[in-house]
């Protein structure tokens, strides 16, 4: 489990933690009160988790707790110890810090295609205008993502640079960190902090890599300072 802690304003910081795969398996339609108690491990309280679909649907959470279940991809909110999530296995997570609000992010590459970034950053300038600082989790680094020519094309026309890189094999690749980075670059974002954990690594699950079922969490909270 990884913790940091961040400025948010004058009044607020963020809370992030990443887990791994020794954290214990937290997708979504797992054991419910076992994934209760994981959950309970990293936050005490009510997530607002998502049933994550690829796209980009940003959820509202006003109040603890809000949204739970919804299909959806990023979630924002202003409120105070509300618990943001996303869970991912090679997908790129996302966290979003403004001054006094919070968003959260899945990334896949269809979720880019679709705008998840830019609707995310919209839903947080749309409640408090301002510069939004963006940190990237663990996903799936090139060097273990062959990618075909024709999605590769979508993804950079939608993200608005190149992403392309070559697998170990030397194949065609995409750069999911490096197309993410363009996504934030294009919505306004201009710090970015890449943590440059590759999920090909054997401490975080892979679906790419090991065919692995579980997943790994990324959550955040809004604190007062």
């Amino acid at each position: 489990m990884r913790f940091r802690r961040l400025p948010a304003g004058a009044s607020t910081s963020v809370e992030l933690c990443m887990t791994d795969r020794h954290d214990g398996d937290f997708r979504v339609d797992g054991e419910p009160d076992e994934l209760d108690e994981r959950r309970r491990s990293v936050f005490a309280g009510e997530w607002s988790w998502l049933r994550q679909v690829h796209g980009a649907q940003v959820v509202a959470v006003n109040h603890i707790g809000e949204g739970a279940g919804s299909e959806a991809d990023a979630a924002v909110t202003e409120q105070v110890d509300a618990v943001l999530c996303v869970q991912t296995a090679d997908c790129v997570p996302v966290v979003l810090v403004g001054d006094g609000v919070l968003g959260v992010a899945h990334a896949g590459w269809r979720g880019l295609v679709a705008g998840v970034i830019q609707e995310t950053v919209n839903a947080m300038q749309q409640r408090r205008p301002g510069a939004v600082a963006a940190i990237i989790g663990p996903c799936i680094r090139p060097a273990s993502y062959e990618f075909g020519e024709a999605e590769l094309a979508q993804v950079e026309v939608a993200v608005g640079g190149s992403a392309r890189a070559t697998t170990s094999a030397g194949r065609p690749a995409l750069d999911m960190a490096t197309a993410t980075a363009h996504a934030l670059r294009a919505a306004g974002v201009t710090s970015i902090d890449d943590l440059g954990f590759d999920t090909a690594d054997p401490r975080w699950f892979s679906h790419r890599v090991r065919r692995d079922g579980g997943r790994q969490v990324t959550a955040a909270r809004l604190v007062a300072s």
